[in-house]
């Protein structure tokens, strides 16, 4: 009886790990906005669902890096569900202070931007295998706002 259910946990364990899940990648990090107290960047994460069932997303976590220390973290809490076999675009919005930008003066005076690496944290509700974590990281050049985008805003 035990070898029996041994092989069931077995066969479980191997679907479990050959089953696919939900794929991330971070297609875009850019300015979205400046005002006198942070500079405000958006992340785009495009999310590919397999299943034919949409997934409910529970949250997104994210830590922004740059010169290896943190310069933002944050929580997006309920942001939806992602749609069922296809792609899904999540816009990560994020806000650095100013104070912390000055801190990283080094890496931006030499060309006015900010080398960072994004890391993004998925937390999908998938039915019966509950809470399953989709880890996506990216690395880049983000432009820093100059003097016209605080005083050409056209919002």
């Amino acid at each position: 009886m035990d070898g029996l259910l041994d092989k069931a946990k077995q066969f479980v364990s191997d679907s479990v790990a050959s089953m696919k899940k939900p794929e991330a990648t971070v297609k875009d990090v850019d300015l979205k906005g400046v005002d006198w107290s942070n500079v405000t960047y958006n992340a785009e994460v495009n999310v590919t669902n397999p299943y034919g069932a949409s997934i409910p997303i529970c949250e997104i976590r994210y830590n922004l890096k740059s010169s290896d220390s943190v310069i933002a973290t944050g929580t997006v809490p309920d942001p939806g569900s992602l749609k069922a076999s296809c792609d899904t675009l999540l816009n990560v919005t994020i806000k650095v202070p100013h104070n912390v930008l000055v801190t990283l003066v080094k890496d931006i005076a030499l060309d006015w931007d900010l080398d960072y690496e994004l890391e993004v944290i998925l937390v999908v509700d998938i039915p019966l295998f509950g809470d399953i974590s989709i880890p996506v990281t990216s690395k880049g050049e983000i432009k820093l706002p100059s003097l016209s985008d605080y005083f050409n805003k056209s919002e």
